[in-house]
């Protein structure tokens, strides 16, 4: 474990670059991470967040164009919805 100092050093240079983002998830949420970072050759769970995002603003940029991806966004949010106990609490 790094000193308190180091820590604070660190922050202080990347305070622009990186936020720190922890997030209580069920396990099944942490070996889906698992699994995207090791199909798409991630650096891990925190990259496969990212990646996750990054590919809903995707989706949403070719929802704009596409009827298909319009349909498999709001298919995805309601599904999440109606299943929402799994992936939070």
């Amino acid at each position: 474990m790094a000193t308190s100092e180091a820590q604070q050093r660190w922050r202080q240079t990347h305070k622009f670059i990186k936020r720190q983002l922890n997030v209580m998830a069920r396990e099944h949420t942490h070996r889906l991470l698992d699994g995207f970072a090791s199909k798409f050759k991630l650096r891990g769970k925190g990259e496969a967040v990212t990646f996750a995002t990054f590919v809903t603003q995707v989706l949403e940029q070719r929802s704009e164009f596409s009827d298909e991806a319009r349909q498999i966004l709001k298919d995805a949010a309601d599904a999440y919805h109606r299943d929402r106990d799994l992936y939070i609490n």
